[in-house]
């Protein structure tokens, strides 16, 4: 099969690595693999096969107001239109909301069938009201609709004739924990990775670390990523007195030596889609602790078998309740640090990829198609 994937960007978000691995994997079976990112020359951020055709269509440039925002981007649908028809697809793969709207649209009248892939919860963040209106508008005519989680695809309303389905991400392993006990009165980590914005809920694991930290002087805390959110995250460090005991150093350049120093990871996001970030640290052996939010940890997390799920209603109670509970116990974090890893085999990518393939195989029906006579 001739396959088109698009997407926004192929910066360094779960969305992208997710694609960007859905196409080694595809490249390096031999199928024919392009790549349309909308975000000019924006270099990837992860490593594409070499057999993988890269198309970058121009910039779209950031704008103030829904209308101009708007416009920017739907100027863009002729080109987008003409860049997939180049490609002779049998199917076209768009991952992200807003950049599904504009694949549907651009795609009106092709014969390639067209699966779209939401990769967030999307009852819990708006992508606006006009592009509401957009994506209720164009959905119904995608030959496929894809989402993380059960719960996920729940949000859309079923459509005769598309195929709605759950697929998981991949998880991929990150890296390796270092084995060993750590000498007594060493320093000990606490790590939170991903982007510095309100969803992550990087503001109430700082302050679920405030209330345990007086009780456990020799951890400390670490957040990796970058984003809106790091000017008040600093001041509510200072607030809180954690100057010396928190740390936000920027993006994790080697996400698998983050994980791999560190002792007890935490997902505090107030909504996810299906982290990535979760499934590696457990895949790098890492005991974890993560809010049952709206939607993915529960798909990732066997509480208390393999991590330990805090109800979002529990609030900064329940996480800072579940750090004293692992911070204190050695054995509890071995217990579950030794069953983590199993996350690989419930995720693994040959068996993500197969439901892929399977999906593309139904909605194709083995046709070949007339984009490409």
């Amino acid at each position: 099969m001739r396959r088109t994937l698009v997407i926004d960007a192929l910066g360094p978000g779960g969305a992208q690595r997710v694609l960007t691995s859905m196409a080694n994997h595809w490249a390096a079976k031999g199928e024919v693999v392009t790549l349309i990112t909308l975000d000019g020359d924006a270099p990837p951020a992860f490593a594409l096969h070499a057999s993988v055709t890269l198309i970058r269509l121009a910039t779209i440039r950031a704008a103030s107001g829904v209308f101009q925002r708007l416009w920017r981007r739907t100027r863009h649908i002729p080109a987008l239109r003409k860049a997939i028809a180049k490609t002779r697809p049998d199917a076209v793969v768009s991952f992200i909301d807003r950049v599904n709207v504009l694949v549907l649209l651009a795609t009106r009248g092709f014969p390639a069938p067209v699966v779209v892939a939401e990769r967030t919860e999307p009852s819990a963040y708006s992508v606006g009201w006009m592009w509401e209106r957009l994506r209720s508008r164009t959905y119904p005519s995608a030959a496929a609709l894809v989402a993380q989680s059960a719960a996920a695809l729940r949000y859309f309303l079923p459509v005769p004739g598309r195929i709605d389905r759950v697929i998981p991400n991949p998880v991929l392993r990150a890296g390796t924990r270092a084995a060993g006990p750590k000498l007594a009165g060493s320093h000990r980590r606490v790590l939170g990775m991903g982007r510095l914005g309100p969803e992550k809920g990087f503001d109430r694991l700082l302050a679920a670390f405030a209330v345990v930290a007086p009780r456990f002087p020799e951890w400390e805390l670490e957040i990796r990523g970058e984003g809106p959110e790091r000017a008040a995250l600093e001041r509510q460090r200072t607030e809180l007195g954690l100057d010396t005991r928190a740390r936000l150093p920027g993006v994790a350049q080697d996400a698998a030596q983050s994980m791999s120093s560190a002792d007890l990871f935490v997902l505090s996001s107030r909504f996810e889609g299906f982290p990535n970030v979760l499934g590696e640290a457990m895949a790098a052996g890492l005991p974890v602790i993560s809010y049952d939010c709206p939607s993915g940890p529960r798909e990732i997390v066997r509480h208390e078998i393999d991590g330990l799920l805090v109800p979002p209603e529990g609030g900064v109670p329940g996480l800072s309740a579940a750090l004293a509970r692992l911070m204190g116990d050695a054995s509890e974090r071995a217990r579950l640090a030794a069953r983590a890893p199993e996350v690989v085999l419930r995720f693994d990518l040959e068996r993500v990829m197969g439901l892929w393939d399977e999906l593309l195989a139904d909605v194709a029906g083995g046709a070949r198609s007339e984009v490409r006579r």
